[in-house]
């Protein structure tokens, strides 16, 4: 078994919003499609890392979730993107992913997953772009709900190392998210896992180490449409 993630698919197979148009996108499904097989085998898990489907609800994104499903290899663990505006209750997807029999896929949401000898955590997070009152309030709460989610892997690790997957990056450019910066330290993350940024943001993008943390960006044009491998040691 292996892990890997991967951020920002875009399906639209369900509406009619391609990406294609966007510089580095072209056939970007072909693209996926491929690497993705070529890479991943049925026992294998991908996190991806938000920015799922352009569905505005679960009803548009059901041939999106179906693709991933059954033509992309391995289990799959969705969490929450900006873009992902069909995401309702884990109740409701939950709900929804059994009543249609996608087997394949889970949500993360205020919980975790045990995969291969790690603890898989997360949450959509948030980028500290502006010091508005409004943008506080949603920086605690998606710290609260990534912590929500380290709080129920610790109930059920044994000797797993805690991972932890954002959609959003903790630091990007000269801005920091002071919020989900000091849960990661809280609970001694080396590793962190992110997406969202595209294009010519990406030598914005950071990666490596800060504060003890390794940051990887994995949004699907930055690694060429193929999940990254993580090496668990």
């Amino acid at each position: 078994m292996a892990l890997f993630a991967i951020g920002d698919l875009h399906l639209s197979f369900g509406c009619d919003k391609p990406m294609d148009k966007f510089y580095g996108w072209s056939n970007y499904i072909e693209r996926l499609l491929v690497n993705w097989n070529a890479l991943v085998n049925d026992d294998d898990t991908v996190v991806i890392v938000g920015d799922v489907s352009w569905g505005m609800t679960l009803h548009q994104a059901y041939e999106d979730f179906l693709f991933i499903n059954d033509e992309l290899k391995g289990k799959k663990i969705i969490i929450k993107g900006n873009h992902d505006y069909w995401w309702t209750t884990a109740a409701k997807m939950n709900s929804f992913l059994q009543q249609n029999q996608l087997d394949n896929i889970q949500i993360l949401s205020n919980n975790s997953y045990q995969v291969d000898g790690v603890m898989i955590c997360g949450s959509r997070g948030w980028i500290n772009e502006t010091q508005e009152e409004f943008d506080k309030k949603i920086l605690a709460r998606e710290a609260g709900r990534l912590e929500m989610s380290l709080k129920d892997a610790l109930k059920h690790k044994k000797d797993e190392e805690l991972l932890v997957f954002l959609h959003y990056p903790p630091i990007y450019a000269q801005e920091k998210n002071y919020y989900i910066l000091e849960v990661l330290e809280k609970y001694n993350i080396k590793h962190c896992y992110y997406a969202h940024i595209h294009g010519v943001g990406a030598h914005k993008a950071f990666t490596g180490e800060s504060g003890g943390i390794t940051f990887h960006a994995v949004s699907a044009d930055l690694i060429e449409f193929t999940p990254k491998y993580i090496n668990i040691k």
